[in-house]
């Protein structure tokens, strides 16, 4: 699904961008670096490291293609909606993640009129995003403003359709001593404020537990500006993964997020990770999609269940099927069962049943689930056990 699309961006990016023979023997260190720098060493690098021949060569051939690859498990099922005319803000947009994505991944907007406004601090960054999109797309109708400008800084233009924020967030947390929600509150005021009323705003993260507590924070934030949560929710219930968002223990809670077998990445992308150090058996993620303000929901509780979504949340009669958010890894249950952590309505759930079902069913899926009637709840983590009715959808 994944390969095929990202293999000719790598192409355009070896053409685009040539490295010198003593940054192409280097490459794999670069990257090693690279990763070091954008992790656990963030305070020695500096705010012009993409300005560096060897580091913006290896962000182009890894990082951009590994992001792009995660956002390409997700953006076929998005629930996007686009018309010309329409106005895109990216914020952190760095060498147009996101443009790219779209472009390879939803090929119906590749004839809408749209406008891509692209804000990153790191003007390099965007210019080479914009050589490669201009390779990519030839002759777009996609206009591409680029914005040298950090967020929260004033942003020209209308309001977005949509406004996307992709890796973003969990970068600049690290330099906050405010709580998960102190910080998304006030970032959701400023995405809300950026996004118009009928649109729409989507963050994605690294699937690791800090930006699965950011994403919850973020989803409550939302809801108390009228935002319900579209995807991955199934609901705008309480978030039954809420991770850390509460503040910043120690303790390892479960956070929303998903992981996809990479065996479909383009080749030289997992050979080139092998070779730095950094093999990816696996894409994770974690992310939101919030739609258009509606008052039908109460901000009055973070979490509260509008009226009209009582058929897509189920209620709380355990009698009837309802929809399911599969988040999770398969694993052994007693007797030889096999289970998977579900999000939806009725809170945490572990779908359960045969290993067969279990694989029908990987860590993104949409499925319908009945509980057992009575009611019966895991011993260990307390989700009310369901299995899959009807597969998946």
């Amino acid at each position: 699904m994944s390969g095929g699309e990202l293999e000719k961006l790598m192409v355009l990016i070896e053409q685009n961008f040539p490295l010198e023979k003593r940054f192409r023997r280097n490459l794999p260190q670069d990257v090693a670096r690279l990763s070091r720098l954008l992790t656990y060493e963030r305070e020695e690098r500096e705010d012009g490291y993409m300005g560096r021949a060897a580091l913006l060569g290896a962000y182009l051939r890894y990082f951009l293609p590994w992001n792009i690859y995660r956002l390409s498990r997700i953006l076929p099922e998005l629930p996007l909606s686009l018309k010309d005319g329409d106005s895109l803000l990216d914020l952190g947009s760095g060498p147009l993640t996101f443009p790219l994505a779209l472009w390879l991944y939803r090929g119906e907007f590749r004839s809408r009129v749209l406008e891509f406004r692209c804000l990153d601090r790191n003007g390099r960054a965007l210019e080479a995003g914009l050589t490669l999109f201009r390779a990519l797309a030839g002759d777009s109708p996609w206009s591409i403003k680029k914005l040298r400008s950090s967020i929260g800084e004033r942003v020209p233009g209308k309001k977005a359709a949509l406004v996307s924020a992709i890796g973003v967030y969990n970068e600049v947390f690290q330099h906050e001593r405010r709580s998960f929600g102190e910080f998304a509150e006030k970032q959701a005021a400023l995405l809300s404020a950026l996004a118009a009323d009928n649109g729409a705003i989507f963050i994605a993260e690294p699937g690791i537990p800090q930006s699965g507590a950011l994403i919850s924070a973020f989803r409550s934030a939302l809801i108390r500006r009228f935002r319900l949560p579209l995807s991955p929710c199934v609901h705008s219930g309480p978030c039954p993964f809420p991770g850390n968002a509460a503040g910043r223990s120690a303790r390892k809670e479960k956070w929303c997020h998903f992981a996809f077998d990479t065996g479909d990445a383009p080749a030289p992308l997992r050979d080139l990770s092998l070779e730095a150090g950094l093999p990816k058996d696996r894409a994770v993620l974690s992310f939101l999609y919030s739609g258009a303000i509606s008052r039908a929901v109460s901000p009055a509780v973070s979490g509260a269940v509008s009226r009209d979504e009582s058929s897509r949340t189920g209620g709380t009669d355990t009698g009837h099927s309802y929809p399911v958010r599969v988040i999770s890894d398969a694993f052994t249950l007693e007797g030889g069962r096999r289970g998977r952590y579900g999000c939806s309505g009725q809170g945490m759930v572990l779908v359960n049943g045969s290993s067969r079902s279990m694989e029908a069913c990987p860590s993104g899926s949409l499925i319908t689930a009945l509980p057992p009637n009575p009611p019966e709840r895991d011993k260990k983590s307390g989700a009310l056990l369901v299995k899959p009715s009807e597969g998946v959808m």
